[in-house]
């Protein structure tokens, strides 16, 4: 086969993306320098640190080390401290306490660690999660000022615990608790809604003296499920709340969590953040997706492992009918923006069909945006005569703001940056979808409209040893804003082994060499770049580090997210 035929084949089977190598600025490389010497690790490890905004001792100390003491007071947050004082006086008069959440992960959670909270010294409660399709939870409160008025004015009592973006009003509730509120002093303004939620629970325990051991630790397997899942910023206050919420589903968790994990193969491993965005999280929310959030909720805070058990199997088959469904409506919206001739010069997908399934239509929504990279909307009808739907935006673009300016045409919206839910009356879609695309062709940055791998550095394979991966196993958990590091080591050629692997050989299994030292790897639907590589055709390889095992013996692999021909080939 010629090289440019190798060269076409591996074209075009890659999605384009752009390599973004951060650099230190020479101040940053000093105090890389600096670190490197202080704690006697490789400058390559010390950079990590001084990216994350690490420059001492004791900083790095707190970072990879957290701990509980790092929490902020919740009596800083606007409003905690009226929250507190009725939640008190509630349960000093024996009134009825009603929780009120959401029906995704961010909402059940958030019910369920106040429900669990409170039952344990108080009975007097109950919990209630609307309906995705008869009722509807854009957002969860902060918004909802028209509601919370009506029930003012019947003598019900609203505390609110939210981490949307608020609107030009906020409602009169005994308490408002956002961080995003203009004059919040709160320290972090990232919570999850749950996040929010333990704040009370907190400022409670605190002023009752409550041991944050035996009143708060249990819950903290919660908060590190709504962190993972609803995509908040890993670092601060949510960095330590999932650190030990991880611990906590690792040495304690609780029946009803175990359940599910009996379900999915994590009993009795080492579970870890990525288990919970990508097996954990999608079966919670799939229980709002198909019918009813409340069976997460009741599976969270059971306490009796036959029921649990139950509960758990009934999630899996929800689970297993969301993907049924998500998988066929993403063939018919591909199918339905692909016949649109304007499609390919369009900045923005929407995509609307009448019988879609609403509940996985945000999923929808997300593979639509990993496909066409787009800011995208997937909408449907709903039984009340409108349509409703989920947006998804992509790196650095803010969708919400894009919503917000045809915010005339929509019954209603919510949400933030990087995903949202809105509703419109039919006749609006066709203005709707020209002011959308109207509003993100003029916001939008070349920039954006490419997907970009981060990349943390440029690697020598003489680089990656024990005491380098110990270094980045300490910056867990990753995610938004503490992202899993990626590499790219250049000029690398095969060793031996690189084959395709996988039932039709859509994988391929890295055997590469620098030509003084070896790694291995895998890169999942990569298989076609086999012949290129193992024909000694150089690549440059962007990947993560991962341990593997396999007979016995642990050793460090590539987990490869992209590969490039060497643009100086030997």
């Amino acid at each position: 086969m010629s090289i440019n035929r190798q060269l076409s084949i591996i074209q075009s089977s890659i999605m384009k993306y752009s390599w973004q190598i951060q650099t230190l600025t020479d101040e940053q490389q000093a105090l890389r320098d600096s670190l490197a010497a202080e704690l006697q690790i490789s400058p390559v490890a010390a950079a990590l640190l001084v990216r994350r905004g690490i420059t001492t001792r004791a900083e790095a100390s707190a970072f990879v080390h957290p701990s509980l003491s790092q929490l902020h007071d919740p009596m800083l947050m606007l409003g905690m401290r009226e929250a507190e004082q009725r939640l008190s006086r509630a349960i000093e008069t024996g009134e009825k306490i009603l929780i009120y959440g959401d029906y995704d992960v961010d909402g059940t959670t958030a019910v369920a660690l106040m429900y669990r909270f409170l039952s344990a010294f108080y009975t007097n409660i109950d919990y209630y999660i609307p309906d995705r399709y008869t009722e509807g939870a854009l957002d969860c409160g902060i918004k909802s000022v028209d509601k919370v008025e009506y029930a003012r004015l019947r003598g019900i009592d609203f505390i609110i615990c939210d981490h949307h973006t608020p609107g030009e009003e906020v409602p009169k509730a005994v308490a408002v608790m956002d961080s995003k509120q203009a004059d919040d002093p709160y320290p972090f303004k990232h919570l999850s809604g749950c996040g929010v939620g333990f704040k009370l629970a907190q400022a409670y325990a605190q002023t009752h003296n409550m041991p944050f051991e035996q009143a708060l630790s249990p819950l903290l397997e919660l908060l590190a499920m709504s962190i993972a899942s609803d995509i908040v910023p890993l670092t601060g206050e949510n960095r330590v709340l999932a650190y030990f919420g991880i611990e906590q589903i690792n040495l304690h968790p609780s029946v009803g969590l175990q359940g599910l994990m009996r379900m999915n193969d994590l009993e009795g491993k080492t579970v870890n953040i990525s288990d919970l965005v990508y097996r954990i999280g999608p079966r919670l929310n799939a229980c709002g997706r198909i019918k009813s959030g409340r069976a997460a909720v009741e599976l969270l805070i059971s306490d009796d492992a036959t029921v649990a058990t139950e509960i758990a199997q009934t999630i899996e088959a929800f689970n297993s009918e969301r993907k049924e469904k998500d998988e066929s409506i993403t063939q018919e919206a591909l199918q339905q923006l692909e016949a649109d001739p304007e499609h390919p010069t369009k900045h923005t997908n929407v995509a609307y069909g009448a019988t879609w399934h609403r509940g996985v239509l945000g999923i929808v929504a997300s593979r639509l945006t990993e496909n066409y990279y787009r800011p995208t909307i997937v909408l449907a009808d709903t039984d009340d005569g409108l349509i409703a739907g989920s947006a998804r935006s992509v790196g650095g673009f803010d969708i919400y703001s894009a919503i917000d300016s045809c915010r005339d045409l929509l019954t209603n919206f919510g949400g933030h940056m990087f995903a949202a839910g809105l509703s419109m009356l039919p006749q609006n879609l066709p203005e709707f979808k020209r002011r959308f695309e109207e509003y993100v062709a003029a916001h939008i940055t070349d920039e954006q409209q490419v997907p970009v791998l981060r990349v943390e550095d440029e690697l020598q394979l003489q680089d990656i040893d024990r005491q380098f991966y110990n270094v980045l196993r300490h910056l867990e958990p990753f995610g938004p804003d503490n992202p899993h590091p990626r590499f790219v080591t250049r000029g690398l050629i095969n060793n031996r082994y690189t084959k395709r692997v996988g039932k039709l050989g859509e994988h391929l299994k890295l055997d590469l060499t620098d030509r003084s030292v070896a790694i291995t790897g895998i890169a999942f639907g990569k298989g076609d770049l086999a012949t290129f590589i193992q024909n000694g055709n150089a690549v440059d390889v962007c990947y993560s580090l991962e341990q593997n095992t396999y007979n016995g013996v642990t050793s460090l692999q590539m987990k490869v997210e992209d590969i490039l021909p060497t643009d100086k080939q030997e």
